[in-house]
């Protein structure tokens, strides 16, 4: 009886849900439809419809503008000005989240939680809060079943994606399914708020040495996965100017030391924040305190390396070095076009190489870069698209607070700084004599080698292997040389075989002419005619 009864409610729940996902479909339809998604999806159409759709999808477009390797820089541009503020969830709501998250009322745990929120977001909010023991903390509360709405609205995508006419630019340019998949992935991250304790650690560790900067504490023994418990931060927002200057600090200083400390995360670190816009900085006690820790980035030692090949080939004016680097850590998505990719590097590097390091923009240089990617089908890996994203919120940040400061020129004396400090001299001067014995080595044979290849070309011994490929048109040219040649060979051969026919007394004759040699001059007459025609033709045809 009882068995019957869960299988019941079992059954109406799955009712429930497929009703659900009905109206959510239908919902999700009327909102493609009453914005005429057939007649293509323009970038303001697009962040329009996301707004429409709601929260989640509000939060879908924020991390697609993340993604500049794959959407269109416009899209991205237009998905930035999505509106991070939500309406809040009710009090209550967030009481029934505290309270399954803990297993007991919140009020065992805390003094109080202040009701009107700081701030409501697509997948969380955050509330002031005080400990029993009087600390003050700050609450960051997941919104109630947004996980599930999450999912039901990326499987609902997915089915739309799969009926959306090939109408328009959006669909044509990208890969819809393979955008959904990453955005889901990046998102169940950010819901995961031991994740982002570990990433508020990590990054606290990592900096532990710098006076200058700090991360809020994180209370471990109150946070979950759903529920999110650290330190509250008192200070001001980063481009706050007015008061941060009324209070005696130096803006330049405060610039200088924020990207130095952001090129340090990406170079030494390879754990960066990915979003560093100035409401995720604050300046607090004469410390630059970072907040909001649920998208970091990494970087592979790999990726490090290869990324500062591609840095000293733009300085070099080196396209082969730069070509290499593209190469090592994008991924064709499709047959590679070398030649395209090659051509459209060497426009980039007349542009930028002949820029010093310090006077490079970087953001642009940037830009133009993803966009070359982006036009041969090669995509980059998360962490560097992060890292294109987080280098353009730097630039804009310091171009607000400090217009003088040259992110590029700090990086630069950064890597050269790092490279000094780590550099093993012993093992460089070794590894480098090496290399110079080698190279003297293999120099002094030269000169034998030289009269052994003479010797040997002289004897007749000598072969050279040459592998031609040659294009189309040079194909056709050659074939139509070879047969106009052979031709003509024949045309030659039935004119001397004509001659000699009419040398004897064959009979019948035409004109005193043997008559078989008669149609021999006849038909090389008619052939010489008709490439003489021919060949005019072709000229004629070119002009």
């Amino acid at each position: 009886m009882l068995m019957e009864g869960e299988d019941k409610n079992l059954r109406q729940d799955k009712k429930q849900q497929k009703e659900e996902n009905s109206e959510r479909f239908r919902e999700i339809r009327n909102v493609l439809r009453k914005n005429q998604i057939a007649r293509g999806v323009s970038p303001e159409k697009l962040r329009v419809i996301l707004e429409d759709l709601g929260p989640t999808y509000i939060k879908l477009g924020q991390i697609m503008s993340l993604h500049s390797d794959i959407l269109p820089k416009a899209y991205c541009d237009e998905l930035l000005k999505l509106n991070s503020d939500v309406t809040p969830m009710p009090f209550e709501d967030v009481e029934d989240v505290l309270n399954q998250s803990y297993g007991q009322n919140w009020k065992e745990l805390f003094q109080s939680i202040e009701e009107t929120p700081l701030g409501s977001a697509s997948i969380a909010q955050v509330h002031r809060a005080r400990l029993k023991n009087g600390e003050e903390v700050i609450i960051k509360v997941e919104r109630k079943g947004i996980y599930d709405t999450m999912a039901r609205d990326i499987g609902l995508m997915h089915r739309l994606v799969k009926l959306m006419p090939s109408v328009g630019d959006f669909k044509d340019l990208v890969d819809l399914d393979m955008v959904l998949d990453e955005l889901w992935f990046v998102a169940q991250e950010e819901m995961d708020f031991l994740k982002e304790a570990a990433n508020m650690d990590e990054f606290a560790r990592n900096n532990s040495s710098i006076r200058y900067v700090a991360a809020p504490k994180v209370y471990h023994e109150y946070s979950t996965g759903h529920v999110l418990v650290m330190e509250y931060i008192d200070g001001y927002g980063i481009d706050d100017m007015e008061n941060l200057r009324s209070n005696g600090y130096d803006m330049d200083e405060i610039g200088a030391k924020y990207v130095n400390n952001f090129i340090k995360q990406v170079i030494e670190d390879g754990f960066f924040h990915a979003d560093p816009h100035p409401g995720n900085v604050k300046i607090r006690d004469g410390k630059i305190v970072w907040i909001d820790m649920g998208m970091m980035g990494r970087l592979s030692e790999k990726d490090r390396r290869t990324m500062i090949k591609g840095v000293r080939g733009i300085a070099m004016h080196d396209i082969s070095m730069v070509e290499n680097a593209v190469l090592e850590i994008g991924e064709f998505r499709g047959k590679p076009d070398r030649k395209k990719l090659y051509q459209n590097l060497k426009k980039f590097i007349a542009e930028y190489g002949n820029t010093s390091m310090g006077g490079l923009d970087v953001a642009t240089a940037i830009e133009e870069l993803v966009e070359i990617m982006k036009q041969n089908r090669i995509s980059l890996p998360h962490g560097v698209s992060m890292l294109c994203r987080g280098l353009t919120h730097v630039q804009g940040v310091l171009a607000a607070i400090s217009p003088d400061i040259n992110m590029m020129q700090i990086a630069v004396n950064r890597y050269t700084e790092e490279f000094l400090k780590n550099v093993d001299w012993k093992n460089e001067i070794q590894k480098q004599a090496r290399v110079l014995y080698r190279s003297a080595s293999k120099g002094a044979e030269i000169p034998g080698l030289m009269t052994d290849i003479l010797k040997e070309h002289l004897e007749g011994q000598s072969s050279i292997n040459i592998d031609l490929h040659s294009s189309a048109e040079l194909t056709n040219v050659i074939s139509s040389a070879i047969r106009n040649l052979m031709i003509g060979l024949c045309v030659a051969a039935l004119l001397i075989a004509s001659s000699v026919i009419c040398t004897t007394d064959m009979s019948p004759k035409v004109l005193g002419i043997p008559v078989l040699g008669f149609a021999g001059y006849a038909f090389a007459m008619a052939v010489s005619i008709s490439m003489t025609i021919r060949y005019l033709w072709s000229k004629r045809k070119k002009k």
